[in-house]
């Protein structure tokens, strides 16, 4: 770690002896980014479908979800709903209840996103028979 450090300050050193001005040419930007740009809808259809396979299995759930919570962003509730029906075939109730924590998680200081989400997921948690975390009283430990 010191020999990394000591490089570093030397070469550091060394830039701020230069006495010429070095000339220096314009440099080129470049685009990366040549895929197809998806739109907030098909990004919704495409987990949609993903977790609404048939023959999920409880790791490819968790995957999905571990990949859907690393994004910069809150599910969108129709997404929220196909975990929730996945976690329902799987007969998984405990992975239904973490990824209520992790939407509420997700929406961070947001207050406002949450109950929200809980308001228009209630049809599916009364038709699925599952309980938020709030109703488990995890909320309060």
């Amino acid at each position: 770690m010191f020999r990394a450090v000591f490089r570093l300050s030397s070469t550091g050193a060394r830039c701020l002896v230069r006495s010429k001005p070095s000339i220096s040419a314009p440099l080129a930007s470049r685009c990366y980014s040549h895929g197809q740009v998806e739109t907030d809808e098909e990004f919704d259809a495409r987990w949609v479908t993903y977790f609404s396979k048939p023959d999920i299995d409880a790791w490819e759930l968790r995957k999905g979800m571990n990949t859907l919570i690393g994004y910069d962003l809150v599910p969108e509730a129709k997404i929220v709903d196909s975990a929730l029906r996945a976690c329902r075939r799987l007969n998984d109730m405990a992975s239904a209840i973490r990824i209520l924590e992790a939407v509420k998680d997700k929406a961070g200081p947001h207050k406002e996103i949450y109950p929200y989400l809980i308001q228009e997921l209630q049809p599916t948690l009364s038709e699925l028979g599952i309980s938020t975390p709030e109703q488990l009283g995890m909320d309060k430990l």
